[in-house]
C-alpha cells in the first residue's frame, strides 16, 4: 500500500483521526471497498457517517456525568466537549497547558473545568490526573482523543518514537491513573480514538525492537502503528474489565477537518483546501462515533471493539490479536512503570 501523506491546515484543515480515507482520495491504497464486517452480538445502531455528535446524543440526559476528554481545546475534542456539556455533563478539558484548557472552557455553555495534561511529559500526567483524582469523582466517560499524526522527521521523547508516546504510551498512563474514577462509576466507559489508518502499521503490527523509529523511518507506518496499539490497548483493557460494569472500546471518526495534520507539507494543505470537501467530514460528524460510544444506552455492555460511522466493525489481522495486544500492554506497562498509579493487572494477573 502506498502512503501519501494526509491532508491538513492547522485548525481548520486536515484529516482527522486518519488519514486512510485521504489517502485513497488522492489515489493511495486503490482497489475496491472491502465489504464491512460486523462483529457477531454488537448492535448495529441507526446513525451513520453523516450523523453529528448532537444527532446521536439527543434525548440522553448527561446530568449528574463526568467526562474527562484529551485535546478537548480544539478539534474533535472540542466538539466532543461541547455536545456532552449541552446534554448535561460536566465535562473536564485536558489540554496541554491549563492556559488552552482555560480559554477553551470559556467558549463551553455548560459546566467545564480545565486540566493540564502533556502527554509527551509523564510527570505532567501524573499532576494532572492527580488533581483529577482530588476532585473526588467518579468519570463516566473518559475519551482519550488527543494526538498527533505523521510527523514529517523523526522526533524522539526520551528515546521512543513521539508518535507511539503521545498516541499510545501517554494515554496508557492516563487510562491506568484514572481507571479507579472509570470504575467507580455506574457504567464508566472508556473511548479511544483510533483510526483506519492502523492499516500503515508495519506487517508484524507493533516494531518492539524499533520503538525508537530509528529503523526506516516513515511518519505514516509510524502513525499506523499508534493508531494500532490504540485499539489493542483497549482490546486487552476490555479483557482487564470483563466482569466490570466498565467498558473499553475504540472508535475511528474519519477523515475530518481539524488540525491533527498540522505537520504535514504544504502542498498537501493546499490539497486539502481544493478538493477536501469532496470526502472529508464536518468536525460534527467526525464527533458523532465518539459521543455515540460515549453515551448510547445500548452500548453499555458492549466492549473490546473498533467502531466506524457510529457501528461496530471487525476489522480483522493484527487489530483483533490478542498475543499481541498482551505484548503491547506488558511493554507499556514496562515503559511506563514509574507513572503508573499502580501495577496494572493482565488477564488477573499483576
Amino acid at each position: 500500500m502506498n502512503q501519501p501523506g494526509p491532508l491538513l491546515n492547522r485548525r481548520q484543515l486536515i484529516v482527522g483521526s486518519s488519514a486512510t480515507a485521504a489517502a485513497v482520495a488522492l489515489g493511495g491504497c486503490g482497489g475496491k471497498d472491502q465489504p464491512i464486517v460486523r462483529p457477531a452480538g454488537v448492535p448495529v445502531g441507526r446513525f451513520g457517517k453523516k450523523s453529528t455528535a448532537e444527532e446521536v446524543t439527543a434525548g440522553i440526559d448527561l446530568r449528574g456525568r463526568t467526562a474527562l476528554i484529551t485535546g478537548a481545546n480544539s478539534g474533535l475534542g472540542y466538539e466532543a466537549m461541547r455536545v456532552l456539556a449541552m446534554r448535561g455533563a460536566h465535562v473536564l478539558c485536558a489540554a496541554r497547558t491549563l492556559e488552552k484548557a482555560a480559554a477553551a472552557c470559556a467558549g463551553i455553555q455548560g459546566r467545564t473545568t480545565p486540566v493540564a495534561i502533556e502527554l509527551t511529559d509523564f510527570p505532567s500526567i501524573v499532576v494532572g490526573t492527580d488533581a483529577v483524582r482530588a476532585m473526588g469523582m467518579p468519570i463516566d466517560m473518559l475519551i482519550l482523543n488527543a494526538g498527533i499524526m505523521a510527523l514529517p522527521e523523526l522526533e524522539q521523547v526520551n528515546g521512543l518514537e513521539k508518535q507511539f508516546v503521545t498516541n499510545h504510551l501517554g494515554h496508557f498512563i492516563v487510562g491506568n491513573r484514572l481507571l479507579p474514577q472509570v470504575q467507580a462509576a455506574a457504567q464508566g466507559r472508556v473511548v479511544v480514538l483510533t483510526s483506519s489508518g492502523y492499516k500503515w502499521a508495519p506487517e508484524s503490527g507493533i516494531e518492539f525492537d524499533n520503538l525508537s523509529g530509528e529503523r526506516d523511518y516513515k511518519p505514516n507506518k509510524m502513525y499506523g502503528q499508534s493508531k494500532l496499539a490504540n485499539h489493542l490497548y483497549v482490546r486487552q483493557l476490555a479483557k482487564n474489565l470483563a466482569g466490570s460494569t466498565s467498558t473499553a472500546n475504540s472508535v475511528h471518526p474519519g477523515v475530518i477537518m481539524t488540525n491533527l495534520g498540522r505537520s504535514f507539507p504544504e502542498w498537501q494543505q493546499v490539497a486539502a483546501r481544493l478538493i477536501g470537501w469532496t470526502f472529508m467530514k464536518s468536525v460534527e460528524a467526525g464527533t458523532a462515533t465518539t459521543c455515540y460510544v460515549a453515551t448510547a444506552p445500548a452500548l453499555a455492555t458492549v466492549s473490546g471493539h473498533y467502531f466506524a460511522d457510529c457501528n461496530p466493525e471487525a476489522p480483522g489481522g493484527n487489530m483483533e490479536n490478542d498475543a499481541l495486544a498482551a505484548k503491547l500492554w506488558a511493554v507499556s506497562e514496562e515503559l511506563t512503570r514509574p507513572w503508573l498509579l499502580a501495577p496494572v493487572a493482565v488477564n488477573g494477573v499483576v
